[in-house]
């Protein structure tokens, strides 16, 4: 499997939206992978984890067309730019590579869909749409891949975390969730089969430390989440394990990241970056 990291940044971006602290303008001189945009996560060209405000960016490296399958973590802004889906035909897009996406996400993700295309989206547009309600602690399938569906802990609408199989590869992606709820941890442990040979960590904090009550992550609870997945299987001494979903308040520099490397044995994501497992 290949995976690309499109977007690597939380709500945002970094340099922030409307941010001027000392960190941000430090980033808009020094540009490069500093840079971040919202969190997208690209498997083998046709699969997406999330479609972010800052989608359009990313088309200018990679073709967003040919993705036929949709993975939504929930509805918040900056994984679910539902707006930009009317331009998926009509006058605005032209020879697609895939003519038709699947949107899997939560009853909220659905209900923002229909909110956000309602009023531009044309007939022969949204005909390109599949959609299918998700919800936690589901196993469905599609394509090549098998999905499992857990818990977040993030926002009140059932935010999801996905263990995504294929080819006997796994990839675990816990992005955004504060500490796993036990009963994620429980449906992974009786999924069982073999560790993950990739887990992306929500890392909005950094070095900052966080506590059961967070929305997000930051190290001390990517340790935390580690010990517990280890426990039951589903992490070992293969594992890649990467973080991403940085925040600016967390200054997240290119010294900040390689010492979150060299000390906690990660692979700090920046946009564009690309794996394979």
């Amino acid at each position: 499997m290949h995976i690309i990291y499109l977007g690597t940044g939380a709500a945002e971006g970094i340099p922030a939206l409307f941010c001027n602290c000392t960190f941000c303008q430090g980033v808009r001189k020094r540009g490069g992978k500093e840079i971040r945009s919202r969190s997208q996560v690209l498997i083998d060209g046709e699969l997406s984890i999330d479609f972010p405000p800052d989608a359009f960016m990313h088309t200018r490296k990679y073709d967003l067309s040919a993705v036929k399958y949709l993975l939504v973590t929930h509805s918040h802004m900056d994984h679910f730019y539902a707006h930009d889906f009317i331009l998926r035909g009509y006058k605005y897009a032209e020879d697609l590579t895939e003519p038709t996406l699947t949107v899997y996400g939560n009853a909220e993700v659905m209900d923002v869909f229909s909110e956000c295309t309602a009023r531009e989206m044309k007939a022969e547009v949204r005909e390109r749409f599949v959609l299918h309600t998700v919800g936690a602690f589901e196993e469905f399938s599609f394509g090549d891949y098998k999905a499992y569906s857990l818990l977040a802990k993030h926002s009140s609408e059932e935010p999801l975390l996905y263990l995504i199989e294929k080819g006997g590869k796994r990839i675990l992606h816990l992005t955004d969730t504060g500490r796993l709820p036990d009963d994620s941890v429980q449906f992974l442990s009786e999924i069982g089969g073999k560790a993950a040979d990739l887990i992306t960590f929500d890392c909005t904090f950094l070095f900052a430390e966080t506590d059961a009550s967070a929305r997000h992550m930051g190290l001390d609870e990517n340790m935390r989440t580690l010990e517990r997945l280890s426990a039951i299987g589903l992490a070992d001494k293969h594992t890649k394990k990467v973080i991403t979903h940085f925040s600016h308040n967390a200054h997240p520099s290119a010294d900040a990241l390689a010492r979150a490397e060299r000390e906690y044995g990660v692979i700090a994501a920046y946009d564009g970056m690309e794996l394979d497992i």
